[in-house]
């Protein structure tokens, strides 16, 4: 921890971006991670504990909350955290009927699923990186590697825009049928009237659209990882240089990235609404 003298600045920093790995040894078994090599040599199905654990519980958090308000609800004037959540959910409702202009039951709860779910990941940027590691060895667990911020992962991030990417491609072929989805690929952008010029750019469209395609889902994880890392890079730099006194020199940063917290949630969300409205839309 900050306070170890046993760790360079370097090794510290390098111990707070290390991931809880689970994964198969190369002797062939199965287990933890001992350093940041061995969870290298895990390779693609090791599983980063940490991240997959914090992630599925906030969004149990998620759900419980909403539970419990939807169990108070009446047909009186809400207050407290009622009126709070009640407010979360008109603000994205009204968001999802400005962006997306197909017909679905589905965007409007995704919508507001992707919100609450990215914010919570998010939220846990704030608390000081010391904090969790420090409890969880102090219990005797013999964890010395924990992440508790999801959307530092990229493994959590892409996960989730990939889902994304399915259910794109889920609503071209439902709105626009296999043979208009395949058209959509191979006729753009380049669409001249003459037959065999559209024949000809047809490997060039499908290149193209395909790139544009994939693109999406890459971003959109890319996007919010880029900005979630460097927000807790900052604080581990933060906490390697003050020590004890982390929390006094990082409050600062911890306001203003209470902004950045809310606005990549918020953009995640309206990305996802954009680019499913697209996937919706029959030309």
């Amino acid at each position: 921890m900050a306070g170890d003298t046993q760790q360079t600045s370097g090794e510290y920093i390098k111990h707070h971006l290390t991931n809880l790995t689970y994964g198969k040894h190369p002797d062939g078994t199965w287990g933890m991670a001992a350093n940041a090599e061995e969870a290298a040599d895990m390779g693609f199905w090791a599983f980063h504990v940490d991240s997959l654990a914090w992630s599925g519980g906030l969004g149990i958090l998620f759900c419980l909350m909403f539970f419990m308000v939807a169990r108070r609800a009446s047909s009186g004037v809400p207050s407290g955290f009622t009126n709070f959540i009640e407010t979360i959910v008109e603000f994205v409702d009204n968001t999802v009927r400005d962006t997306f202009h197909g017909k679905s039951a589905l965007i409007a709860p995704l919508s507001l699923t992707i919100f609450c779910w990215v914010f919570l990941m998010n939220l846990m940027d704030l608390i000081p990186v010391d904090f969790i590691p420090t409890v969880v060895m102090d219990w005797g667990l013999g964890i010395h590697y924990h992440k508790i911020v999801p959307s530092t992962d990229p493994n959590i991030t892409l996960a989730m825009s990939f889902s994304v990417f399915f259910l794109i491609i889920f609503y071209s072929i439902k709105v626009k049928g296999i043979g208009g989805f395949i058209g959509e690929l191979t006729l753009h952008p380049f669409t001249p009237p003459n037959a065999v010029a559209a024949i000809f750019l047809v490997p060039i469209n499908l290149i193209l659209e395909t790139v544009s395609l994939l693109a999406k889902p890459i971003s959109l994880g890319m996007r919010l990882f880029g900005n979630m890392y460097a927000g807790e890079f900052v604080f581990i730099l933060a906490a390697a240089m003050l020590g004890t006194y982390q929390f006094v020199g990082s409050w600062p940063w911890a306001v203003f990235h209470i902004l950045v917290i809310t606005l990549q949630a918020f953009i995640f969300m309206v990305l996802t609404i954009v680019y499913l409205s697209m996937a919706s839309e029959d030309h």
